[in-house]
């Protein structure tokens, strides 16, 4: 193996595209399993052919354990998607005998990776969440029928499951009474989608916001990051569109009570929502694996991608021990979505979309020396509206 071995990221999109681009331009070669179609399309990134006829995990872990990765032994392994966490804990023994991976406490990711096993730890951890409920059958929302608020989230254990079932922007389904509560868990339970039940706290998106480490094997973190949302699409429900920068000690001393609870190593995030009712943070989600908001990262002085990879070859990579605050991120065609969303309901005028535009912007996915993959998404982009709006 060369002085640089190769590296392997398994599924995503843009944070795919984020480490294959950092350790790409410094000459490892990044190979993509289950990568999303337009990130494949990157100079620094070479997708791996996949079985079509297993389910993704069954595929990922079968390409790793097989003869499609035998030249790539000695490789590092990324996760960079939930399936590839999964991947990762699931086959780790026999995965160490071929590649390198993390520092990693397996129940630990996996306890994150649950929805409900992460609102449970919490509450151990006293870190404030939203009002919650554990739904294990049809009987449980009748037995919880008294106490529930409305709106209500109906939040899938776990993410990926619903992501491939439900292919969108949505992450959950927000309902407004007991009847739609019923329509939806049933549409859910015949998906085969293990659900809990969240209160969903009142206020905009701008109330979102998150932590991001590493965490090393004594379980401290090497550096503190902070940013907080300013848009999502669709509006209270979709995915983040539009992040800056910031230095919150509140989130960062809630989120470390919370991983260190937990007893997490490794790459972590942890994500919380101001509850302008009480004041307090309160816990929307952790992840335990490179994320979308992994540019935004890069862009403030901290790669994490390089961080991760030399620390796993044993090499020494210190992070900044600062950031500037106010740098932002921005998604532009969800914005600009997210935005007419927002202007139909009275939320947002142009006046202030324009004005809140008026920065610097980092691209998570347009890069002049990497064009083709933001040319792939548009076009795809395209391919899907034209499909949408074709007469039948």
């Amino acid at each position: 193996m060369s002085a640089q071995p190769p590296v392997i990221v398994l599924g995503g999109d843009t944070s795919a595209l984020s480490v294959a681009r950092s350790l790409g331009a410094t000459g490892v070669t990044v190979h993509g399993i289950g990568v999303a179609a337009f990130a494949q399309r990157s100079r620094f990134l070479r997708a791996i052919p996949l079985r079509r006829d297993l389910d993704p995990e069954s595929a990922w872990a079968q390409c790793l354990l097989g003869p499609a990765t035998e030249h790539l032994r000695g490789a590092v392994v990324l996760a960079t998607s939930d399936v590839g966490l999964l991947v990762l804990a699931r086959h780790r023994e026999r995965l160490l005998g071929r590649f390198r991976l993390d520092e990693s406490d397996v129940p630990a990711q996996l306890a994150m990776l649950d929805k409900l096993s992460t609102y449970q730890r919490a509450r151990e951890a006293d870190v404030p969440t939203p009002r919650f409920w554990q739904v294990d059958g049809p009987g449980d929302l009748e037995r919880h029928r008294g106490e529930l608020v409305y709106p209500l989230i109906v939040k899938p254990l776990l993410s990926h499951e619903f992501k491939a079932r439900f292919p969108g922007v949505q992450k959950f389904r927000v309902v407004a009474n007991f009847a739609e509560l019923q329509a939806a868990h049933r549409e859910l339970d015949a998906a085969g989608i293990a659900v809990m039940l969240v209160e969903k706290i009142p206020g905009s998106d701008e109330q979102l916001c998150s932590y991001a480490t590493y965490l090393d094997p004594c379980g401290n973190p090497t550096y503190d990051f902070t940013k907080r949302v300013i848009r999502r699409f669709p509006p209270n429900e979709g995915l983040a569109c539009y992040h800056i920068t910031d230095h919150n000690h509140e989130v960062k001393e809630l989120a470390l009570a919370l991983l260190k609870h937990v007893g997490l190593r490794g790459v972590a995030s942890v994500e919380f929502i101001r509850d302008l009712r009480d004041g307090q943070l309160k816990l929307v989600e952790c992840n335990a694996r490179f994320s979308a908001a992994d540019p935004l990262v890069a862009a403030a002085g901290l790669d994490l991608a390089q961080h991760v990879y030399s620390r796993i070859l044993g090499r020494r990579h210190d992070m900044a021990a600062s950031y500037p605050a106010g740098l932002r991120m921005i998604y532009p065609t969800d914005d600009v979505r997210a935005f007419l969303a927002l202007r139909r309901t009275g939320e947002l005028t142009f006046g202030r979309w324009v004005r809140s535009l008026a920065h610097r912007q980092t691209f998570p996915i347009l890069r002049l020396r990497d064009p083709a993959p933001a040319f792939a998404r548009a076009v795809l982009r395209v391919a899907k509206l034209r499909h949408r709006f074709r007469p039948r």
